[in-house]
């Protein structure tokens, strides 16, 4: 099919396939072999002419994307047939950060702090699933010290309980339930106390670094967890107590936002909505990484297939959060002093570093040593820092199951000392498509529980 903005003089008629036609204006002319055809793109401007033209009670109308409701700058085009949805359509391109071109204009380590960024509710696992596609093409996955690899996986699954509690709580806030919100913020903030004791940040850490992790936990970090943990278990306990068997929740939630298996597994849907649908995929079990093969967790599943059962997955993931975290805990214990970082000098940058008043960065007595001791240690620092490490030309993709489904990152490198091309599969964009099956057919009220049930966030949407 070929395209052109100036269709065919009528006079000139239909030509038959295979025949030579001119057509064009005065001083443009164009030759052409073969059937002509026009086409032109569609607005929903359009749609909402047909409805006014139809004389029918359907209105369409905009959610976002400004609106609460919609997890961020997303838009939905609703039309309405009354209160009840007859088409939802999905918007994006709102957030466009391009921070997947930056990495390209950034050195290999520069890149974690680009790619923290975009899911903000999960950077840990931003993070882990860029660098471990970076030590695949450097060669390093069997290199990276046990106790690094202790330290992610604790972190991220620290990371999910968190993720998670702002899901159900903003969920319920949507719902008019406000102790629900406050419930799970109050437990998000017990874990970002943790990690900002760790990384001297709440959010976006770039404290996954290719190779290992920045730093070794700070003295009393290990005991603040244990503190938090049955804290946070007993947060959860209370949002249960709250909706379990709450026959209001129940209501706005049992049999809303319905997908079963075979349109979950025809989307491409991943995480907490592909288990609510009976099939029990979790990539810790099926392509484990980071040792998670060592751990003892199940995998919850439901067959419900609705925004309730989605809800009771989530919480059951948490408990199983809390079960790895604590055994991390006890191998942490056991491995005190032991290297996070690979030992190989040219790609274990920052050499050391620490958590200050001003947050992460190199440790005094790394600088006292290359500024007064070694030259050159300080010219190396120095090389690596503003240079960086190459990294052998190939591409790799390494997913990890992140709160909200599959992440993955496809890095590109063609030698140099930063990507060629970096390319995230974001379970949020995916998930998105089943916006329109959830919603079409049931209440505008519903539009917000089944959105709420898939869990958006737009940084990860629109990169």
């Amino acid at each position: 099919m070929t395209t052109h903005d100036t269709p065919a003089p009528e006079t000139m008629g239909t030509p038959a396939d295979g025949d030579s036609f001119v057509y064009g204006d005065d001083e443009h002319l164009y030759e052409h072999e073969g059937r002509l055809y026009t086409s032109a793109g569609g607005d929903w401007d359009d749609l909402v002419d047909e409805v006014t033209s139809l004389n029918e009670e359907r209105i369409v109308v905009n959610m976002g994307p400004q609106h609460p409701s919609t997890h961020g700058v997303l838009r939905l085009i609703l039309e309405l047939d009354g209160e009840t949805v007859t088409e939802a359509r999905a918007g994006i391109g709102y957030l466009h950060t391009g921070i997947e071109k930056n990495m390209e204009f950034r050195t290999w380590t520069q890149g974690v702090t680009f790619c923290t960024r975009m899911d903000y509710l999960m950077p840990i696992f931003n993070e882990m699933a860029y660098c471990l596609s970076v030590e695949r093409l450097l060669g390093i996955e069997d290199q990276i010290p046990d106790r690094a690899t202790t330290i992610r996986v604790m972190m991220m699954e620290l990371n999910r309980i968190g993720s998670h509690m702002v899901c159900l709580g903003t969920g319920g806030m949507e719902l008019g339930a406000t102790t629900v919100m406050q419930i799970g913020f109050r437990e998000r903030e017990r874990i970002l106390h943790v990690f900002e004791m760790i990384t001297g940040l709440r959010m976006n850490h770039a404290y996954i670094r290719p190779g290992g992790v920045a730093s070794d936990l700070p003295d009393g970090a290990i005991g603040k967890i244990k503190e938090i943990l049955p804290l946070i278990e007993k947060g959860i306990r209370e949002l249960e107590a709250l909706l379990d068997e709450n026959p209001i929740f129940k209501g706005r939630t049992v049999g809303i936002g319905h997908l079963d298996l075979t349109g979950c597994m025809a989307l491409g849907l991943t995480g907490p909505l592909l288990r609510s649908a009976g099939l029990p995929h979790d990539l810790r079990k099926t392509n484990p990484y980071c040792g998670y093969e060592t751990y003892d967790f199940d995998v919850p599943v439901r067959t419900g297939a609705d925004a309730y059962d989605r809800y009771r997955v989530r919480v059951e993931e948490m408990y199983q959060s809390l079960r790895i975290v604590e055994q991390t805990l006890t191998r942490l214990e056991a491995s005190v002093g032991e290297p996070v970082m690979v030992t190989d000098k040219k790609i274990g940058w920052p050499a050391q570093m620490s958590v200050g008043g001003d947050g992460l960065g190199n440790s005094l007595e790394h600088i006292r040593e290359i500024m007064g001791t070694s030259m050159e240690a300080l010219i190396h620092h120095f090389k690596l820092v503003t240079e960086g490490f190459r990294v052998p030309p190939g591409q790799a993709y390494v997913p990890i199951e992140s709160p909200k489904g599959e992440l993955g990152a496809h890095v590109v490198s063609d030698g140099g000392t930063r990507p060629f091309r970096a390319h995230f599969r974001d379970p949020s964009f995916n998930n998105l498509q089943a916006v329109a099956a959830m919603s079409e057919g049931g209440m505008i009220a519903d539009v917000i529980v089944a959105v709420a049930s898939i869990d958006p966030v737009m940084g990860g949407v629109d990169r």
